[in-house]
């Protein structure tokens, strides 16, 4: 998460201070704006392990992560670390005055004379709901209650909408004690495990109906984990027009994402838009070339005019000629007079972040050959300069270069950088592959299926296979790989929205046919089942 600049943390010396911070009910997306500055300029963190990556994606690199002990003891670390000079954060999940039970540790700071501050975090008693498509209050003046499940028999009935937190332990028991104490067994009841979160899972029932649904849903204490919110009232009517979270087209789906990490970013970042839980393993590791002559050749051509176009035919070549470029100190202005063609999308979007708009891209066939086909024919009257510089990897075809040449242009061919086989992931992601652990696997490439068979094994059957185009599937087809879902166009996003529309449409036709709706990996004999 990007914050703007905030002050620094205060010296040793000056006095040091706590700040009880709340941490939201899971999504970090919803962590606010306070409480990631803080985390930034905290010298101390303390957080339960359920919290502790979260508080890794924000704080400095010298900060220091501990676990908390009883109130007492964890007060006193953090007035000891104040009394350092240093500014130590105390994280809660939800709020922290209204489920993290910050007072005490508060008035511990205000004992000791130091300053504190108290930054609300997102609660579960609301957050949670909202995920789950249920309105809290439907009207201005409507009553809300929000209880503890220890507190459910003094409950009396209403027609407020009813939130239980800590409802987990037994969500049966809830029902019998809440109509023991007077609310309709017909009384609309909901229950949500790991809300806000890629795990989320919600149950609709009535409170005469509680176990017995559970049941059929799969639920039981033995296969959930996380807390959970129950919502009794009309309002839980409401969640058939008003999910949005578990509908979303790939909701829970893990998928596989066999890139390098800087290229797996933005797919990765679509997924999670879509619900899906992506994972990052790289099948490619790029390398410097063996021989940094050619480069350095190229870069002094291009700054004295040596070239009429340059041609990038990947991210990874305009990463490596940046690199090279901000090395010798020059930036995008070094690229004036020079036309620039790129292959495609994503490597357009390299370009435009390095400051350079590219005078070609392809407009349908996204590729090496496309780009072949858009390229103009050497003119000696229009082109001052004949010549072409291609960085490139070391494995690249030839068909670009063999076409340039054809059409009159004098093609320089430089290896920019170097692709490797990467190292096999680790034993229980190999496990899942081909065990039919993963939902999905995204293929951009051939030399994605390639490596990704050679390092891990092949996907389960039940995985669905996407790529980006004709050429990968025909790879993946060679490989034994039934191919799902082919990319319209060459490009990361357009599979990620194509994967998106096969979910959506498996999706309908299980609801059409009145079925539950089970990721892939759900299908596979032996699969636990769970009701999303």
């Amino acid at each position: 998460m990007n914050v703007k600049e905030v002050e620094q943390p205060p010296d040793p010396g000056t006095g040091g201070w706590v700040a009880l911070v709340g941490a939201g009910p899971g999504d970090g997306g919803l962590l606010t704006v306070r409480a990631a500055e803080l985390l930034g300029q905290a010298g101390l963190v303390v957080a339960t392990a359920d919290l502790a990556d979260l508080a890794r994606r924000h704080v400095r690199p010298d900060a220091r992560l501990a676990e908390p002990a009883d109130a007492a003891a964890t007060a006193e670390t953090l007035v000891r670390a104040a009394r350092d000079g240093q500014l130590a954060v105390r994280l809660y999940r939800g709020d922290p005055l209204l489920s993290g039970g910050a007072a005490a540790e508060a008035a511990a700071c205000a004992e000791a004379g130091v300053r504190f501050e108290i930054v609300p975090g997102v609660p579960l008693a609301t957050a949670v709901p909202a995920y789950a498509g249920i309105p809290l209050a439907s009207e201005p003046n409507a009553e809300l209650r929000v209880i503890h499940a220890a507190e459910i028999s003094r409950v009396a009935y209403s027609p407020a909408t009813l939130v239980v937190l800590g409802a987990d332990a037994g969500p049966a028991e809830l029902g019998k004690m809440l109509i023991a104490a007077g609310w309709p067994e017909a009384t609309p009841f909901a229950i949500t495990w790991d809300g806000t979160t890629s795990t989320q899972q919600t149950v609709t029932s009535t409170l005469g109906r509680i176990g017995p649904d559970l049941k059929a849903a799969g639920v039981s204490l033995a296969n959930t984990r996380g807390p959970a919110i129950a919502v009794v009232g009309e309002a839980v009517n409401m969640r058939g027009t008003l999910s949005w979270f578990e509908t979303k087209p790939l909701f829970g789906w893990r998928v596989l994402v066999p890139r390098t990490k800087e290229q797996a970013a933005v797919v990765s970042q679509r997924l999670r838009e879509y619900g899906a839980v992506p994972e990052e393993v790289p099948t490619i590791a790029v390398e410097p070339p063996r021989t940094p002559q050619q480069m350095e050749r190229a870069v002094k051509g291009l700054v004295t005019g040596r070239y009429q176009w340059v041609a990038f035919t990947s991210v990874n070549a305009v990463r490596a000629v940046r690199e090279r470029f901000e090395e010798y100190g020059l930036d995008a202005r070094a690229f004036a007079g020079v036309k620039v063609a790129a292959v495609g999308e994503q490597t357009s979007r390299a370009l435009l972040d390095f400051g350079i708009r590219p005078d070609l891209v392809p407009d349908q066939d996204q590729s090496a050959e496309g780009l072949a086909a858009a390229w103009p024919p050497y003119d000696d009257v229009l082109d001052p300069i004949n010549r072409v510089l291609l960085p490139r990897a070391d494995i690249a075809t030839e068909t670009l270069l063999a076409r340039l040449i054809d059409i009159g242009w004098e093609a320089e061919d430089v290896t920019a950088y170097r692709t490797v086989r990467a190292a096999p992931p680790p034993a229980p992601i190999r496990e899942a592959i081909k065990g039919g652990g993963f939902d999905a696997v995204l293929f951009t490439s051939s030399s994605t299926v390639r490596n990704l068979v050679g390092i891990a094994g092949k996907p389960h059957a039940v995985t669905v296979i996407g790529v980006i185009g004709p050429q990968t599937a025909k790879t993946a087809a060679e490989f034994g790989l039934r191919v799902d879902v082919t990319a319209p166009r060459p490009s990361m996003i357009a599979l990620v929205d194509a994967m998106a529309e096969h979910g959506a449409a498996l999706r309908a036709a299980a609801e059409e046919a009145g079925e539950p709706v089970r990721r892939p990996s759900e299908r596979r004999r032996g699969a636990r089942r769970r009701l999303r």
